[in-house]
């Protein structure tokens, strides 16, 4: 049975009280996730008990982390439902997409090539498609969103063609929280024989992920989303994808064998793309943050987070200063703005002014530089819920907003 009540106990921070003395109300789960207490035992016990490096060392030590750094690959793989050999670590979402497009596109580009991807994805899966483009000759194009901003499988197939090897978009948008499908744009896409690069930052800590189900080529995401620690990812590829790939970086610990003749033998995928000594306590933090998530259940915390949106939505829509964006998302991320005296207030203000009552949202453009033309507005405060958010947090919030003026936002500033 979900009981949010009892699953707030398990995280530490929401015990506690912000600077201003007020109780947190953490909302900005689209940016990062609070930690429970088992990741954090984890990492603990990591520094505390079994400190080594991994594939380095023969002694028990040694062995013991090689074991449980193997063991983490394999709840990642039983995770999203591909092969243990598929799952490579990474520093995040923005260090796998980078890795796909150096190891799999400089390889396969040429130039007049295309890349599809839209206006609505992160700066992440934006730029490293630029500067690819830039190298290759390869061209960079937008499938266009519809008028909610909604990426549909009609407008994907409208961009598609023999000159496409490459579609890479979110599975969930970070700024309007829209879900794409995935299953059917992958159909399409590996018609014209092109590959589909899934950013998955914003689904895979909120939705059962099944990679063999999408079939999409490959799948990045971060583990400081989905209540893990920071700098520690996922880059889930095809096998025959990765074997083909080049790794992005060289050194130690992926290498088989080289030599004063410049022969150089790495090793097989994955391991071939975890050069130097990995973030260990990091990956072992993820490991304990998958089994939390599976614990409670994926499907329990989706429909959780869907009706607590609702809830969200339904409330808001009875305040007057109130814009939202993007009522009918799939997902807890809602993109908003405050208005008063008919202006739009400044987004960074209302966030400050919000942080007085111990409300902790973002604001700004979230990394999405190439949507507000379409938003016609180049900012939103953004309230991104987790399944430890409450209703009653959605009440304070609520609160608060009616009392968001510029004057008083210009209080909280100064």
């Amino acid at each position: 049975m979900f009981d949010v009540n009892k699953i707030r106990q398990d995280f530490w921070m929401l015990q506690g009280k912000t600077n201003e003395g007020k109780p947190l109300i953490y909302l900005d789960n689209g940016a990062t996730t609070l930690k429970p207490n088992c990741v954090i035992e984890m990492i603990n016990d990591y520094y505390k008990k079994f400190t080594s490096n991994i594939q380095r060392s023969d002694y028990q030590l040694a062995y013991q982390v090689d074991e449980a750094y193997q063991k983490a690959r394999e709840v990642v793989a039983d995770f999203i439902n591909c092969q243990s050999r598929e799952v490579v670590f990474t520093y995040g979402a923005t260090h796998g997409l980078n890795q796909v497009a150096y190891g799999y596109g400089l390889k396969n580009l040429s130039k007049n090539d295309e890349i599809l991807i839209t206006v609505a994805e992160h700066a992440s899966n934006t730029l490293p498609w630029y500067r690819l483009a830039q190298i290759t000759g390869a061209k960079v194009k937008f499938i266009p969103l519809d008028d909610k901003g909604r990426l549909t499988l009609e407008n994907v197939k409208k961009m598609l063609n023999e000159k496409v090897k490459i579609v890479s978009i979110a599975h969930v948008t970070n700024v309007l929280g829209y879900c794409s499908d995935i299953k059917e744009i992958s159909k399409a896409v590996h018609e014209v024989g092109g590959i589909l690069v899934v950013d998955g930052a914003q689904s895979v800590p909120h939705i059962k992920t099944d990679v063999k189900d999408l079939d999409c080529d490959f799948l990045v995401f971060s583990g400081h989303k989905m209540c893990g620690p920071t700098a520690i990812g996922v880059m889930y590829g095809k096998y025959h994808l990765l074997e083909k790939m080049e790794p992005l970086m060289l050194g130690g610990g992926m290498n088989s064998r080289f030599d004063a003749s410049f022969n150089v033998l790495l090793k097989e995928a994955p391991h071939k793309f975890e050069a130097g000594t990995p973030n260990i306590e990091a990956v072992l933090g993820l490991k304990a943050a998958i089994q939390y998530l599976q614990a409670i259940g994926m499907d329990n915390i989706t429909r959780y987070e869907v009706q607590l949106r609702k809830y969200a939505i339904s409330e808001m829509k009875k305040l007057d200063n109130v814009i939202i964006y993007n009522s009918d998302a799939d997902v807890g991320i809602i993109s908003f703005n405050i208005i008063d005296k008919d202006k739009i207030l400044f987004g960074h203000d209302v966030s400050t002014y919000l942080s007085k009552h111990g409300l902790c949202l973002r604001s700004g453009n979230h990394c999405a530089k190439n949507l507000w033309q379409h938003l016609g507005t180049d900012s939103t405060v953004r309230c991104a819920l987790y399944f430890y958010n409450t209703k009653q947090e959605i009440d304070k919030l609520i609160e608060v907003l009616k009392t968001t003026t510029l004057e008083n936002c210009i209080d909280a500033v100064i």
